[in-house]
């Protein structure tokens, strides 16, 4: 009886001692338990960079940790995507990510092939491409710049924020469509194009709302065109024909999202998706987003993957008939 007794204490006290140790753990194991490092594959100061910089406003709020955003310029973004699927996938690496960023493996060998390396969770802005010229320049819209580009090919030199990115492809679409012989001028970010425009050294500029919009407000530039199915409702930039509607059969849907490495277990996934939905469809966050031209169009994990393959097949498919992966295959040698 005895022997039973002290069996059954022995028992009682491991059973309680076991039951401690996985509360403790599944203390320590909550999700998230320290601050989240945000990667921006592009320099300070650019679209992503400001997306990260006002999702890391309400971090604290909506995650109970906050957003440590940590720019990883260089290589068209390669050195900040390769950062993101090479990171563990346990919730503390997530990456602000462009729709260009999946054609990077078509135009030459890359450490990973980002559209099955990385996992969309939130599509967070659009970012839509416009033609924008200084107001000084003769051309009062699309059909002029054409018209121009076709007496004199050659001579129009546009600028744009790296080879293979969304402003250059929709640049070279463009060109195809219209039929005209523009030159492209790749630069290492949309600053670095805005001032070649400013300062005379090329004459079209093909960027997002964001880069330009106090030039626009100053009148200093003014945009001939929005490669986008509908007409943007950004401020100063509402009455902005189309391509489409002014005979340019050019249309994306550029956007910028969030995404993570492969393999996030679900209890983590499902955490952050549920707080990046409240950050992303914040009214603070939407007001912010759409004064620097970046209108909030929030997608979920499972309708942004299907936009993610989408798109994915529609640019690589334009990259092709344009030619810009010989280009940039050129370009590399």
């Amino acid at each position: 009886m005895a022997e039973t007794n002290r069996i059954l204490l022995i028992t009682l006290v491991i059973f309680w001692c076991l039951t401690i140790m996985t509360r403790s753990c599944g203390t320590e194991a909550k999700y998230p338990a320290k601050p989240i490092t945000v990667i921006v594959p592009f320099a300070a100061g650019g679209g992503l960079d400001m997306v990260a910089r006002t999702l890391e406003k309400s971090a604290p709020q909506y995650l109970g940790q906050p957003f440590v955003v940590v720019n990883k310029p260089g290589g068209a973004a390669i050195n900040g995507m390769n950062g993101l699927a090479s990171a563990k996938p346990d919730g503390y690496t997530i990456g602000v990510v462009p729709v260009s960023v999946m054609l990077q493996p078509l135009y030459g060998q890359t450490r990973y092939h980002y559209p099955t390396a990385l996992e969309p969770l939130a599509k967070v802005v659009s970012a839509p491409a416009i033609i924008s010229t200084l107001t000084n320049q003769p051309w009062k819209n699309i059909s002029d710049l054409v018209e121009y580009a076709k007496i004199h090919p050659g001579e129009i030199k546009f600028g744009h924020p790296g080879l293979g990115t969304s402003p250059h492809i929709t640049g070279e679409a463009f060109a195809r469509e219209a039929g005209i012989d523009i030159v492209q001028v790749p630069f290492k970010g949309d600053s670095e194009s805005l001032a070649a425009l400013l300062g005379g050294h090329i004459q079209v500029i093909i960027t997002t709302p964001t880069s330009i919009k106090e030039h626009i407000k100053y009148g200093t530039i003014k945009t001939l065109g929005v490669a986008e199915e509908k007409r943007l409702t950004i401020p100063d930039f509402e009455n902005v024909p189309t391509l489409k509607e002014q005979g340019i059969n050019v249309a994306f849907s550029f956007w910028n999202g969030i995404a993570v490495p492969k393999g996030l277990p679900v209890d983590e996934k499902a955490k952050l998706v549920a707080g990046l939905k409240q950050m992303i469809n914040d009214p603070a966050f939407k007001k912010d987003m759409e004064s620097i031209g970046m209108p909030v169009e929030y997608l979920g994990p499972n309708e942004f993957s299907e936009e993610w393959i989408i798109d994915n097949a529609k640019l690589t498919r334009i990259v092709k008939e344009t030619g810009i992966a010989g280009l940039i295959a050129a370009y590399k040698k």
